[in-house]
């Protein structure tokens, strides 16, 4: 039986893939890294919130992130 290290590392590497996929397609589609990075915040950050039903103490404790910080990113992502 694999230790539970090794679960988590076969569990996270069809992720890995989807995402090396996708980093190439935009790459070859010329898409900047600010214009990737900036979509790929703005669609995580709607995510934990629609997660939390809106809730912004509950979405940046999740985030990681300071509550005023989470909401100056909704503003700046119209979210």
């Amino acid at each position: 039986m694999p230790a539970q290290g090794e679960i988590e590392r076969v569990e996270r590497h069809p992720l890995k893939q989807e995402l090396e996929s996708l980093v190439s397609q935009m790459v070859d589609k010329g898409i900047l890294f600010t214009d990737a990075r900036r979509e790929f915040e703005k669609r995580f950050i709607a995510r934990v919130l629609q997660r939390h039903r809106g809730n912004l103490s509950r979405a940046a404790k999740d985030l990681r992130i300071h509550r005023n910080t989470l909401g100056k990113k909704i503003e700046e992502y119209k979210l």
